[in-house]
């Protein structure tokens, strides 16, 4: 036994060690599925005369993620053109006529476009766009008349902090402007100027655990090169200065076109939060750049407190009221931030007038922290209100020429079969969309474009009676199809724009009156682009559990099964869960059985390709027994009684094999996934996707958990699965972008995870995923991880019986 003694050991090593296998595919019939030609978007006039059609390819290659990145202040920055280092583009600009049906190519495009930030001029004739480029980002303007695209700026845009550019009028943008060349940059000296200090002297400042902050002077010098810019007015391709260079994060232009509000990053910068918390000014300019009123200095937000529903003690929600000309409204804590403390009201809404002069008008009060305004006119807005620590809305009527406020509607945000819609809005004179009231201004017209109920999701468009509060629905999405209302073109006439599909159609755009009840007008004919998926069955299944809490989930089937001749499938169950205060809005039915299959990688249908029975969107709710407890008071034992009533319903429909089931998960539902292996036997393997499973590295709150650590340690540790490593013996497969930017997820904590599985004997393998972050996007990297969940479900799931191999799965529970 000696003389063996060093194989087995020399195997045990090798096995652990970093494989460099190259990258691999998966079946064909997955690849074709992945790498399908993306469906056309659509951006349609307001008139529905004109529809632009914007083509886009599916998926970049490693590579271009492979390109010079700065990780600073929250940001990740391409330094060689001022843009944000990771988007998606568009390649291709086509015009169609809707009432004619042409279809025209936009002449003018630039080679190889990059296109981005598509936006129609107040008027509709003009449509502007970004265009990037290795080096600069430009901006173009489509001549709708003559459908020819042309370049307007001289000077390279800096849209490193988003708000790309602004339509003030039919033919004048605004936008932001690079000062120096990516040449210029600071270099960084060998020798650094000193120790990076941080302190704190007594002031209570949690903050989460965000990724790529700055962490030294020589990232403040760079934030502070790439993030200042001029703002530039250009009117029909002439660019004149506006203002002082600053850092700007948000920047609107008044109604009337007269002023305009400004969010500026001043020092210093901090180390614990991303740019959009630094410091920060806000203030009035005029259309020069000419300061007219500091509205107010905001602290940096490290110093918020934690918990929800706890505010920055600082004015918030600067924004121009949509029905005047030049007044900006904005909202402030009256309890200091802190929402325990005893208060009758919580927050107080303001208002300042043109030319700003004058002291601000107090709007209203609200006793639960404020949500924003919705404005319609002199006499009508509506204001939202929200407790997140209860997950309750509210929405009430205001009146701001008299005042007057009155509750309409207050109800959980889990309650999905409560929710009215949103009001449908139009533009006023001063093209501005604003709330639009029906029926002599007594009713409002809502649009719901989920439209939960106990029969799944259909849509419907409302009637809302401001005065006996009541939602009469006068149109909804008929059963065996799923059509949402995307715009109202004619809100008397109620002419509709909606986009329908079916489970065998794909979605396309319709022109639908509800008034003459003519035949729908199709304004779109994209085909299926998935052949690989024809057969395939899909249904929606619903079942309970143990506790008596009703559960549904999107069951797949493979093209021609037949259960009782072929018998019950290996199984592979996806889900992410979600947190409830109410058992009731856990139960509710989520989803539609009726909509058309759209593939993306991070989904599990792939597999029923494969032979397997899919339960996509399986529902995992984690309920509050009762009003003294939180929801994941008892987490372990809610993921339990989720799992087995899903196992037990594809079981009896005799579907399912519930000895060969798999469970997968993407951020928290990979900590579900995690969690799942570590306390139960009920899975051969499972697939766990850039999560968090420790989660004393998120100490301050996760998910919509506000305890932190150190009030409820034992939640913390027994809801971590790295707690129980050394439990984990069914196959695990990890799988984690390396340049993650998510906060909590951090790459560590899949790292940390596989070596504790690895150190106590587990089957477990880690995949990272070269130069992507929380969400994947490289070609390469996706075929990739698609070979890898392959192959892990066909050798620990499918054939699991076969070789010798896989979890517990023991049969029954």
């Amino acid at each position: 036994m000696r003389k063996l003694l060093p194989v087995v050991l020399l195997f045990a090593v090798a096995w652990c060690q970093a494989q460099d296998e190259g990258y691999q595919t998966p079946p064909k019939a997955i690849a074709d599925l992945l790498l399908a030609k993306p469906t056309p978007a659509v951006s349609i006039d307001g008139n529905a005369d004109l529809m632009l059609l914007m083509e886009r390819n599916s998926y970049p290659s490693v590579e271009e993620l492979a390109q010079p990145e700065l990780r600073i202040a929250g940001q990740r920055i391409n330094p060689n053109n001022f843009a944000p280092s990771r988007q998606n583009f568009i390649n291709n600009f086509i015009l169609k006529d809707i009432r004619s049906g042409k279809e025209f190519p936009v002449s003018g495009l630039p080679a190889g476009m990059l296109a981005g930030n598509v936006s129609w001029s107040p008027n509709e004739k003009k449509i502007a766009f970004t265009n990037t480029s290795n080096k600069q980002v430009d901006l173009y303007v489509i001549d709708v008349a003559t459908r020819k695209a042309s370049k307007v700026n001289k000077q390279a845009l800096n849209v490193i902090l988003g708000q790309e550019f602004i339509w003030m009028d039919d033919n004048t943008l605004l936008y932001k402007a690079i000062l120096k060349p990516a040449s210029a940059a600071p270099a960084r000296s060998l020798m650094p100027s000193g120790p990076t200090v941080q302190q704190n002297l007594g002031k209570v400042a949690p903050s989460r655990t965000y990724q790529d902050l700055i962490k030294t002077p020589y990232d403040e010098q760079l934030f502070e090169f790439y993030a200042m810019a001029q703002l530039v007015k250009n009117v029909n391709g002439t660019e004149t200065k506006v203002g002082q260079p600053a850092i700007y994060t948000t920047l609107s232009v008044s109604p009337d076109k007269k002023y305009m509000l400004t969010r500026t990053i001043r020092k210093p910068y901090s180390y614990l939060v991303p740019a959009f918390g630094f410091n920060s000014t806000v203030s009035i300019v005029d259309p020069t750049g000419k300061p007219v009123k500091v509205l107010a200095e905001i602290p940096s937000s490290e110093l918020s407190p934690s918990g929800y529903d706890n505010i920055l003690n600082a004015p918030r929600g600067f924004e121009w009221r949509d029905d005047e000309g030049a007044t900006v409204v904005w909202a402030e804590p009256l309890d200091s931030g802190i929402y325990k403390k005893k208060s009758d009201y919580h927050d107080i809404v303001y208002s300042l007038n043109a030319p700003f002069t004058g002291s601000p008008k107090e709007l209203l009060k609200t006793t639960w922290r404020f949500g924003g305004i919705t404005w319609g006119n002199e006499n009508l807005a509506l204001v939202s209100e929200r407790l997140q620590s209860k997950q309750s809305v509210r929405m009430s009527l205001y009146n701001p020429a008299t005042g007057s406020f009155e509750t309409l509607q207050e109800r959980n945000m889990t309650d999905a079969y409560g929710n009215p819609g949103s009001p449908i809005t139009v533009k006023n004179k001063y093209g501005r969309q604003v709330i639009r009231t029906i029926d002599g201004g007594s009713k409002l017209l809502m649009n719901n474009p989920v439209g939960s109920s106990p029969k799944g999701d259909l849509p419907f468009l409302a009637k809302f009676d401001l005065k006996t509060k009541q939602n009469e629905i006068i149109w909804r999405s008929q059963e065996g199809a799923y059509e949402t209302v995307t715009d109202v073109l004619d809100a008397d006439k109620l002419v509709l724009l909606t986009r329908r599909e079916s489970q065998k159609d794909m979605p396309n755009y319709y022109i639908k009156n509800l008034v003459l009840r003519i035949a729908d007008k199709p304004i779109t004919s994209f085909a299926n682009p998935y052949p690989g998926l024809e057969g395939v069955s899909k249904q929606k299944v619903s079942y309970k559990r143990a506790d008596g809490v009703d559960l549904t989930g999107d069951l797949y089937l493979p093209k021609n099964y037949d259960p009782k001749k072929d018998g019950p499938l290996p199984v592979l169950m996806w889900a992410y869960p979600r947190e409830f205060n109410s058992a009731a809005d856990a139960a509710q039915v989520r989803g539609s059985k009726d909509r058309f299959t759209m593939v993306s990688y991070g989904g599990p249908v792939f597999w029923v390709t494969q032979g397997y029975a899919v339960l996509d969107n399986a529902e995992f709710p984690i309920v509050a027994t009762n009003a003294d407890k939180k929801p994941n008071d008892n987490f372990v034992d809610q993921l339990r009684m989720n799992a087995e009533a899903a196992i037990n319903k594809l079981a009896d429909l005799g579907v399912g094999d519930r000895n060969r089931v798999a469970v997968g998960g993407h951020s928290y539902g990979a900590f579900m996934t995690a969690n799942l292996l570590a306390h139960t036997s009920l899975f051969k393997a499972g697939i766990a996707r850039s999560g968090a499973y420790n989660r004393t590295l998120t100490p301050f709150g996760f998910q919509n958990e506000d305890r932190t650590y150190w009030q409820a340690p034992e939640l913390y540790n027994g809801m971590s699965p790295f707690s129980y490593a050394d439990k984990i013996k069914t196959p695990l497969l990890l799988v984690h972008g390396e340049m993650d930017d998510n906060p909590g997820t951090f790459p560590i904590q899949s790292e940390r995870l596989f070596n504790a599985v690895k150190g106590h004997g587990g089957t477990v393998r880690f995949v990272s995923l070269p130069y992507e972050a929380h969400g994947y996007r490289g070609k390469e990297n996706l075929l990739h991880l698609l070979y890898e969940q392959n192959a892990w479900l066909e050798k620990y799931v499918k054939n699991a019986d076969k070789n010798g191999t896989g979890g517990a799965g023991k049969k029954g529970f």
